[in-house]
């Protein structure tokens, strides 16, 4: 089994890997109330809570409201 990330290897990586690399790049965060927020990934933590920077909120895909920095509660 590869780990080199090649097209059509097979890799072992954890949902937690994932999120990882994921970090301080662009997310869309798509709440049950059918808001998003896009933003920057700051941080998550093991209950799911969201820090986002630059962060924009869109309802009904049109946007509303633009913030530096956001907290969502991962019961969201």
């Amino acid at each position: 089994m590869s780990t080199t990330g090649e097209k059509g290897s097979a890799t072992t990586k954890t949902p937690a890997d994932f999120l990882k690399s994921i970090r301080g790049r662009p997310v869309v965060v798509k709440l049950n109330s059918g808001v998003d927020y896009r933003g920057i990934l700051a941080c998550l933590d093991g209950y799911m809570n969201i820090a986002m920077e630059q962060t924009e909120e869109y309802v009904n895909g049109q946007l509303k409201n633009k913030y530096g920095d956001a907290f969502i509660r991962g019961n969201n």
